[in-house]
């Protein structure tokens, strides 16, 4: 169909645009298969231009993690061969260190959020040590816990030799915020802030803050404002300080499946098709609430031909938030955050 206010081109004009037209479609092709092949086959999502993984994406990473109790608490780690890195990581209000590594018979009570173990696995793949520690509470607080998880992490680097690696650190929601203020007890070489603004007007900053990347969802309004006043505030002080912005993506028939583990395809596609049949993704496969407040769980008990797993509810749960994008854990910005990383060891 032609666009509004495009004049038609007769036969006869056509004929003289023929060959610049052959060349032109001939160059966007092969323009779309150097893409292609660049991209190792993986389509990107065409909402964030960026390829969606899926939940094996990595088979040469394997989960065999320790887990241990200390100082009141757990601590759940695995440290890949070579390391040249290691990377703090902190939950959200609700989370803990299980929900990052799958269940297996080394973490029994382990349940491998997608958005979570998909941020390990990208780390352990680049070789990363992943350490995770839960909070004592709900959420974390910003007192005592922070000393305790400070020395949590020098026992557990000195004991394994790790002392003299660059140390990073990645906070979602309460974790970010606890990592904002974990940055001024710890030497950090870079922190990333998922979904938080941090509590940099709590804090005296110096120059010795490190560099910091904040990953957020623009239709939280309140925190996208923090967030560009904070940037500004850091940059003011000579610290390195960025932002990725993860904007909300269609959900499709075999998205679940792709994304967490153990998910059937059939179900995969039926679940796609309750939520179309009961509005909650409009026609394009968005979701027009977030992911808490679509009554979806309610729908599927009144689906007599449709079972999930009920150990799979959290994970559902879990990237319908995301495909909204207002607040939620997500490993859909990897690349750009272990970029972040890489670039500021030291």
């Amino acid at each position: 169909m032609a666009k509004r206010g495009t004049k038609l081109i007769g036969w006869h004009g056509l004929q003289n645009y023929r060959v610049p037209v052959v060349v032109t479609c001939l160059a966007v092709i092969l323009v779309l298969l150097i893409l292609l092949f660049c991209n190792n086959g993986k389509t990107p999502d065409s909402s964030l231009g960026l390829p969606i993984k899926k939940w094996n994406s990595f088979e040469s990473v394997q989960f065999h993690p320790t887990v241990e109790f200390r100082n009141g608490t757990d601590v759940i780690w695995q440290i890949p061969s070579l390391p040249k890195a290691v990377l703090f990581v902190a939950h959200g209000c609700n989370g803990g260190a299980v929900n990052f590594w799958d269940r297996s018979s080394s973490c029994p009570n382990c349940i491998g959020l997608p958005e979570e173990r998909l941020l390990v696995i990208h780390a352990l793949a680049r070789k990363f040590a992943v350490i995770t520690i839960s909070s004592a509470g709900r959420c974390w607080t910003l007192g005592e816990e922070r000393i305790i998880v400070k020395n949590i992490i020098q026992w557990w680097a000195l004991t394994h030799n790790l002392e003299s690696l660059p140390l990073v650190a990645l906070g979602a929601s309460s974790g970010g915020y606890f990592v904002s203020a974990l940055a001024t007890n710890l030497r950090f070489s870079s922190i990333t802030i998922m979904i938080a603004e941090g509590v940099f007007d709590q804090m005296n900053i110096t120059v010795n803050y490190p560099p910091t990347l904040f990953v957020h969802m623009p239709k939280d309004s309140y925190r996208q404002q923090k967030i560009s006043e904070f940037i500004e505030v850091l940059k003011n002080k000579g610290i390195d300080a960025e932002e990725v912005e993860c904007m909300e993506f269609p959900l499709s028939p075999s998205f679940l499946a792709d994304r967490i583990p153990g998910m059937n395809q059939n179900v995969s596609s039926k679940l796609f098709e309750l939520f179309q049949v009961k509005s909650f993704v409009d026609g394009n496969g968005y979701m027009k609430k977030d992911g808490r407040a679509t009554r979806w769980k309610e729908a599927l008990r009144e689906c007599k031909n449709l079972v999930l797993d009920k150990s799979m509810v959290q994970h559902v749960q879990e990237e319908l938030n995301l495909a909204f994008a207002y607040h939620e854990m997500t490993s859909l910005q990897s690349e750009q955050i272990f970029k972040w990383f890489e670039s500021h060891l030291n």
